[in-house]
């Protein structure tokens, strides 16, 4: 239920506060007073668009405040949801600086306004005069069934199977679109992979195959100065180890007389031995050079080879190349994979379209059989409302695709008269005809709901005299499961309130201000004389007032 409105710098309001009680509270003033702006401002709290074109002081921010009291209406899952914190008595304000940004909270803490409208859903109903309109809308009537059929649950939950459904739809185009893609590099991504995977890079293999390259090429050279190095120290018969052999002889025949020659003797002998393994090495190396024209040939073709792929994929090293094949091997491997997950998500949606067809149509036979009771409950409160022949008829189809309210399209129709052919609304019915059947509807749907609070916005346009005492009597009736509050113009209505609140204008420092204030019984006796005449009230006025009061 809401309970209190406190407004601050917007469109004609300076500030205001309001409290509100339960039952029938009754909005009137004069045309221009302000009366739809404080259903702009509550309008603001259902999450309605904002800009810096509602504020009265361009230079300060506006502030737009409720509580409600929303104890026994089963919203502990929203707020454990969002992480918010519950309480009985809930605040939500809704903030807009000059700029035009609004900021929106829920007890305090920053919400989306996706969020706060999710929250208003349940709280509270605002019925503009334009909304009536809302009767010809498919979602309005949808909505309208639903509320007969009671299945709350069955909605919410074929609601989510939707969402999910239509995520998964949105990843499969994704997969088949990348698919798409992939086919027309798959080609390419194969020929490259193929061309070197062929020529079976091993890593460090270039350098080793360089230099192999740059030995053949110089062999003979090589093997001209090892052959001399190996001469020198073992060839002829004037060579190194010859003259170390005879120096190391030398000095044994002397060692015995001084203990250093000895070991001068020792070191000449390591030498000789090193150097013997020398000559015996550089002779093995030379012999193993071989100058071999067609190695060379082998060894040119397979670095040109190297070097062209090097070239194309611009890189400089084998490695580079291996990494490169390896992400091509990845890339062919993705597209196989892709293959498979698309196979895989097909299946899962598949799965998720037949939960979502059997739960339509369990939906759709939910509406069907209480589309003859709507019908019947309408004709009755219609005729309640001095239309004795009046029916509104409601139209119902299944649709081969599954849509998010499932397979349904209904479609209102009504005829006010006998005799007269069903025809759409918008083609048929008068002004107060929509009136009176938008209150019909919204008065059996309000007890079918657990929506704590509703407000009229001049209902009974195009009604008065007895229909407008019945269209009052109504709202009263409502107003026994609920909080319902009007604003009306008509005094049959007015007198029919548990309280009655006053919009007028005042006047401060030049400005023009609307506010707002709860009448006195003696002031609503005045307000409804003055809407049952013109200029001052009569004193007839007055007893007539007195006498709707007591009704």
């Amino acid at each position: 239920m809401l309970n209190h409105l406190s407004v601050q710098n917007y469109a004609l309001i300076d500030k205001l506060e309001v409290d509100f009680s339960n039952g029938l509270t009754i909005i009137t003033g004069e045309t221009g007073a302000g009366k739809s702006i404080l259903l702009g401002a509550l309008g603001l709290i259902a999450g309605n668009r904002a800009d810096a074109l509602s504020l009265q002081d361009k230079t300060k921010k506006c502030i737009i405040e409720v509580s409600f009291n929303i104890k026994g209406y089963s919203l502990k899952d929203f707020f454990k949801e969002y992480e918010l914190d519950y309480e009985a008595q809930t605040s939500i304000r809704r903030e807009i600086n000059p700029e035009g940004k609004s900021r929106a909270f829920i007890n305090d803490t920053p919400v989306t306004l996706g969020q706060l409208k999710e929250l208003a859903s349940h709280l509270i109903d605002i019925h503009s005069q334009h909304e009536t309109l809302d009767l010809n809308a498919s979602e309005f009537q949808l909505s309208a069934v639903d509320a007969f059929a009671n299945h709350p649950d069955l909605l919410d939950e074929y609601t989510a199977t939707f969402k999910q459904f239509k995520i998964i739809e949105k990843h499969l185009t994704e997969l088949i679109e990348k698919e798409s893609q992939a086919k027309k590099d798959l080609d390419y991504f194969q020929f490259q992979f193929n061309e070197l995977e062929d020529v079976n890079l091993k890593a460090g293999e270039q350098s080793t195959l360089e230099k192999e390259l740059e030995t053949l090429n110089n062999a003979e050279e090589i093997k001209l100065n090892l052959s001399k190095a190996a001469f020198a120290l073992n060839g002829g018969e004037m060579n190194l180890l010859s003259s170390l052999n005879e120096i190391k002889i030398i000095l044994a025949s002397f060692a015995k007389y001084k203990p250093e020659i000895n070991e001068l003797s020792s070191r000449i002998n390591s030498s000789f031995i090193e150097l013997k393994d020398i000559s015996n090495e550089l002779e093995s190396i030379e012999q193993d050079i071989v100058y071999d024209p067609k190695r060379i040939e082998e060894l040119t073709n397979r670095l040109n080879e190297i070097y062209r792929l090097e070239q194309k994929h611009q890189v400089t090293t084998i490695e580079e190349l291996i990494f490169i094949k390896d992400e091509l091997s990845n890339k062919l491997l993705d597209f196989s994979s892709l293959e498979m997950e698309i196979e895989k998500v097909k299946k899962e949606l598949s799965t998720l379209e037949k939960t979502l067809l059997t739960a339509a149509k369990k939906i759709s036979g939910n509406r069907k059989k209480v589309i003859p009771k709507i019908e019947k409950e309408i004709a009755s409160l219609l005729s309640s409302l001095s239309m004795p022949n009046a029916q509104l008829k409601i139209e119902h189809s299944e649709s081969e695709l599954i849509t998010k309210n499932g397979l349904d399209k209904i479609n209102f129709l009504f005829s006010a008269n006998k005799g007269s052919d069903f025809k759409e609304l918008n083609k048929v019915a008068s002004g107060g005809e929509l009136s009176r059947l938008m209150l019909s509807i919204k008065s059996l749907i309000a007890q079918l709901t657990a929506l704590p609070t509703i407000i009229f916005d001049e209902i009974d346009t195009g009604v008065s005299g007895d229909i407008a005492d019945k269209v009052g009597s109504i709202m009263q009736q409502m107003a026994k499961s609920m909080q319902v509050i009007t604003i009306t113009h008509l005094p049959q209505i007015a007198s029919k309130g548990s309280s009655h609140l006053f919009v007028y204008k005042e006047e401060k420092n030049n400005k023009t201000f609307s506010n707002i204030k709860k009448l006195s019984a003696e002031e609503r006796v005045n307000e409804i004389a003055k809407m049952l005449s013109t200029g001052n009230p009569t004193a007839a006025a007055i007893s007539n007032a007195k006498e709707l009061l007591k009704t």
